[in-house]
């Protein structure tokens, strides 16, 4: 009799928040394959799922806001030969200010779309039929969102990949351009889910809006004073608020959409797990399919561009 292989689950950004809990829900379901920027914390990671009995997991390096290496990544999960069941997109950043990667490029925009969407792109080829991808979105990219706008979001500001690239956006955004490139970011991860449920239909492309989680790591440049007001303060009220969860919900839930076996796609669901609806205009199917056509000849032109990428600004 012969046994059936370990379904493989491939998360991103597992070293922290969200996403390192992620991972630790997702033991029982199979071997890991971790992906991130950090070799040290990504072998922390490991060694902790491969000291549980059930666990066992490997680590991929990659830095998403670095496109050539996002290729190479993927290219070695492919190598690896597991049985993919399921791939996360849960990686991500959220500067308050204006960063750029070494190209000159908007750091978030490329980290959090540009990176992720290659990867996707690079690795559906690879993926059985009825392999789950989910990429954790944010309600921030919706301006009719009132906790988001309290928090100073001004919803997404789309103009194009090209614009956003360079950290281009709509007039009349946040007092700090961060929150924009962050908002645009995730509404291009959402626009992209949803085309691709169009497009591929032999897999499934859903959403998750984690719930508004305070402490998770993801804004990497806070000052010291408010990550301590994140993790102390508003931590432990967060699910007291509308919207609000914590890191081990999220987790939990997000193991929920990634690893059930319903034929469900192009779902968007909610901090509970309930589906939910987006903005006005990333429900639009013209603008979905504009998004993911702009990125794909952006990213196309970047990687033919590549050996001169340093002149780009």
């Amino acid at each position: 009799m012969t046994t059936q292989p370990r379904k493989a689950w491939i998360i991103t950004g597992p070293t922290s928040g969200i996403g390192h809990r992620t991972a630790l829900e997702l033991v029982a379901h199979g071997t890991l394959v971790l992906v991130g920027r950090s070799p040290a914390k990504l072998k922390e990671v490991e060694a902790e799922i491969n000291a549980r009995p059930e666990g066992h997991a490997v680590s991929v390096v990659c830095d998403f806001s670095d496109l050539a290496d996002v290729q190479r990544a993927a290219e070695e999960i492919t190598a690896l030969g597991l049985p993919i069941a399921g791939l996360l997109n849960n990686a991500g950043i959220m500067p308050i200010g204006t960063d750029r990667t070494a190209q000159g490029w908007d750091l978030a925009f490329t980290t959090n779309h540009l990176g992720p969407f290659a990867f996707t792109q690079a690795l559906i080829p690879h993926l059985p039929d009825g392999a789950n991808v989910v990429f954790t979105c944010s309600a921030v990219e919706d301006p009719e969102r009132k906790p988001a706008v309290m928090a100073g979001f001004r919803g997404a500001r789309y103009l194009s990949a090209e614009d956003s690239l360079h950290g281009r956006w709509q007039p009349g955004g946040s007092t700090r351009p961060g929150l924009d490139a962050y908002a645009t970011s995730k509404q291009a991860n959402l626009a992209a889910v949803l085309a691709f449920a169009r497009e591929t239909p032999r897999l499934r492309f859903n959403a998750v809006e984690p719930g508004f989680s305070p402490g998770t790591g993801l804004s990497r440049d806070a000052n010291a004073v408010l990550k301590l007001l994140a993790t102390y303060v508003f931590g432990p009220l967060a699910p007291l608020m509308p919207g609000g969860s914590t890191p081990k919900r999220a987790a939990r839930m997000i193991t929920r959409v990634l690893t059930e076996e319903a034929d469900s796609t192009g779902v968007y669901h909610d901090e509970k797990g309930n589906s939910m609806l987006g903005s006005t205009q990333v429900r639009d199917t013209a603008f979905q399919d504009r998004v993911v056509a702009e990125t794909r000849a952006l990213l196309t032109r970047l990687a033919q561009d590549a050996p001169h990428s340093g002149s780009e600004a």
